[in-house]
């Protein structure tokens, strides 16, 4: 009983510190990059397949509920999510002139669905939670069709692009898991031992994407001793800018919308954060010849963690000021 305790303590701290432990892994293999050689090809798939499984767990037919009782927010959203991140990838990358592997790495993190963390950062700033859960169900369940077609349209001029795999690699990594996990809900959630398991399933999620990013950063890591700290903070530039203008104009999508405050935020958060665990792993599977293109992946699976935490502690600040001001 007490290891469970000591597990399930471990899980919170994990999922609390997220991102700083994706960061202290990624900083720990660059130092050491022969540490997750091992992190290639199927086993990154089954990683990532363990991370859709984690959400799945965690998901309950009421979750689906949503996507019928409330189909306008849901619609709404997902026209946002799979408009916004990918226009501005593609917006990014011509203005911006990115050679053709960073070029394919955000455009390929702009056409994926929303991020899992985003229902968290959701519940932190008093977002609509309901609509967030939604919403990462609806873009989830879209992405074995939307992100192939986005990637043909937006970097087809670039590279060719193979839609019918990436739809079968999707299917397998995202849909298949997130079934699997939420039929085992379904069927084992009213044993006793049932929650003590979800509770450990964030601890094993940021786990898994921690070792992804190290998988990432052992590949890349002869490439950045080449490029040196510039291609680090290029890359980064443009992480940035892709995601904070997703999470602007997404809140602005809400607006034009008449989406209440709560709602406003959360479509904020869900455009803005993406599942850049699934864009690693379909760029390491996809792009091999061009090695470079997993690292604005990699870097968007740790920024895009720290940011959602940054945004949601800003919305918080702004509720305390009109609470004092009132």
């Amino acid at each position: 009983m007490n290891t469970i305790k000591h597990m399930q303590a471990v899980s919170r701290l994990l999922a609390a510190h997220a991102s700083v432990f994706v960061i202290g892994v990624a900083l720990v293999t660059f130092f050491f990059p022969h540490l997750f050689d091992w992190v290639r090809g199927t086993t990154q798939t089954v990683i990532l397949g363990i991370i859709m499984l984690t959400m799945g767990l965690t998901l309950t037919t009421d979750d689906f509920r949503i996507l019928a009782q409330r189909p306008l927010d849901v619609l709404i959203g997902s026209c946002a999510q799979f408009f916004i991140m990918p226009a501005v990838a593609w917006l990014l990358v011509h203005v911006w002139h990115l050679d053709a592997p960073l070029a394919l790495g955000i455009l390929l993190v702009g056409c994926c669905p929303g991020g899992v963390s985003s229902n968290i950062m959701s519940y932190l700033c008093h977002g609509d939670v309901a609509f967030s859960v939604g919403m990462t169900c609806a873009s989830t369940l879209l992405a074995p069709v939307m992100t192939p077609l986005l990637m043909q349209i937006t970097a087809g001029e670039i590279i060719h692009i193979d839609a019918v795999g990436m739809f079968i690699n999707i299917l397998i990594v995202t849909i298949i898991p997130v079934a699997i996990g939420c039929a085992l809900n379904k069927i084992y959630s009213r044993k006793a031992c049932f929650p003590t398991i979800q509770s450990l399933m964030p601890g094993i999620s940021v786990t898994c994407l921690a070792i992804i990013v190290g998988g990432v950063i052992s590949t890349v890591h002869d490439d950045l001793l080449e490029g040196g700290v510039m291609l680090f903070f290029w890359t980064f530039a443009v992480v940035f800018c892709h995601n904070s203008l997703g999470y602007l104009l997404g809140w602005f999508a809400g607006r034009a919308a008449g989406f209440n405050t709560a709602k406003k935020r959360t479509i904020s958060i869900e455009v803005g954060m993406q599942n850049a665990g699934l864009a690693t792993v379909l760029a390491s599977n996809f792009f091999a010849a061009q090695p470079l293109a997993v690292l604005p992946c990699a870097i968007s699976c740790a920024w895009h963690s720290i940011s959602g935490t940054i945004l949601a502690g800003l919305y918080l600040k702004y509720d305390k000021r009109k609470e004092q001001t009132n």
